[in-house]
């Protein structure tokens, strides 16, 4: 019994929600992703190219087929998933920057300027204090 206590206490903490809810996302990101790669970029590259796929391309070596169109269109996901990331990262990075000057802003805001006047009051202060010391 206590180990369920102790497995719903681990299960409902915020790090493990998080965690799973990324993973959830992680995979329809890479729905996304996939689709793109196959369902738009190569039909472009097959429109400038003339092949839509890359799965065809392979060679012979020794007896063994190479099936290197698999790898290349692989790479063409990495780059694009990589692509969105820093893009979606440059973004938060971005939003984060502007939220903290705009908090920056209105601390300054709020924060008493100090006038003339109150500067020399505080030299005139400091020279009294020096005087009785």
């Amino acid at each position: 019994m206590a180990i369920w206590k102790e497995f719903k206490e681990f299960i409902s903490q915020g790090n493990v929600i998080g965690l799973a809810v990324a993973v959830v996302l992680g995979g329809a990101f890479g729905l996304v992703v996939a689709s793109f790669t196959h369902d738009i970029l190569m039909q472009l590259i097959a429109a400038i190219g003339g092949k839509p796929d890359f799965s065809n391309l392979r060679f012979t070596l020794n007896g063994a087929e190479i099936r290197y169109g698999n790898f290349l269109t692989a790479v063409v996901s990495f780059f694009i998933v990589a692509l969105a990331l820093f893009t979606m990262v440059k973004g938060i990075n971005r939003l984060q920057g502007l939220r903290r000057k705009k908090e920056e802003a209105a601390q300054k805001a709020q924060a008493p300027q100090e006038t003339e006047v109150d500067l020399l009051r505080q030299i005139r202060d400091a020279l009294a204090q020096r005087r009785t010391v």
